[in-house]
């Protein structure tokens, strides 16, 4: 069993597999974007499911370029979290089913990100986990953004399917402290903060986050850390400097790249 399977282990990666050229030091110079990011992060969120269905063969494909070991975390789509909001969506998760399941077992785990107007709602909450649950083996995280989907209520019917609760910063909805719904496994969701999406976390974010994951894996839990401060290019910085890169020399042979660009499009252009 790969070892991102196993207990005790730490999925890092992004919200997509984009590369800016400032980080192109820290891959591989050869292969498409997903092949270089795989090479360095052992897994990745798909974000762009949620907004518009993928071929099958797509799937495939992604599923063959990446080692063994990787894993996807694939965001359901909108058609079911938010238009349809659960209800009646048999025909819609088996289509998804059809496409995100050509991942074999790379596929990791789903990510539920609910409305944040939507409430909870005990018996379709039940009635939609159980149908997810018969299609997808892999496991299944919710980000809820409703604070009635923290109550007590709530707690219960995600455990009962042993559906992750994400920690997400910033947190939205969540009333109080994060009260987890898995004993064995971790999803925390980094949006970027105070700007959502776009500021950069610091040093010490990062060292107090390192130290939470260390203390997660060492009690046996399996830990996703998705960086989704993409807007800007902050997640793969952040996400390397995680894993202990030394983002600082990676930063300094990016910005060089970035003015001898700069010098051969002045040269060029005057040309």
């Amino acid at each position: 069993m790969p070892v991102q399977d196993l207990p005790g282990s730490l999925l890092i990666g992004c919200a997509g597999w984009s590369l800016a050229s400032k980080d192109f030091a820290a891959f591989p110079a050869d292969g498409s974007h997903l092949e270089r990011y795989a090479a360095v992060f052992p897994a990745v969120e798909i974000n762009s499911s949620f907004y518009r269905p993928h071929k099958p063969e797509t799937y495939a494909r992604w599923a063959t370029s990446v080692p063994d070991a990787f894993r996807f975390s694939v965001k359901v789509p909108r058609a079911i979290t938010h238009d349809a909001r659960l209800q009646d969506v048999d025909a819609l998760l088996d289509r998804f089913q059809g496409e995100a399941g050509m991942l074999g077992e790379k596929l990791g785990c789903l990510l539920v990100q609910l409305p944040p107007r939507f409430g909870f709602d005990d018996t379709l909450a039940h009635a939609f986990f159980a149908q997810l649950r018969q299609r997808f083996a892999c496991s299944i995280a919710c980000e809820a953004r409703h604070a009635s989907w923290f109550s007590s209520a709530a707690s219960a019917t995600l455990r009962a399917y042993g559906v992750i609760r994400v920690i997400a910063d910033p947190a939205a909805g969540q009333p109080g402290e994060h009260e987890p719904t898995s004993d064995t496994d971790v999803y925390v969701r980094l949006h970027g903060a105070p700007r959502i999406y776009y500021s950069r976390y610091s040093a010490g974010e990062i060292a107090r986050w390192r130290g939470q994951f260390a203390r997660d894996v060492a009690a046996g839990r399996r830990v996703w850390c998705i960086f989704d401060n993409t807007a800007e290019g902050a997640a793969v910085p952040n996400a390397l400097e995680l894993m202990g890169r030394d983002v600082d020399a990676v930063d300094a042979v990016g910005a060089q790249v970035g003015v001898e660009s700069s010098g051969r499009s002045a040269t060029s252009s005057t040309a």
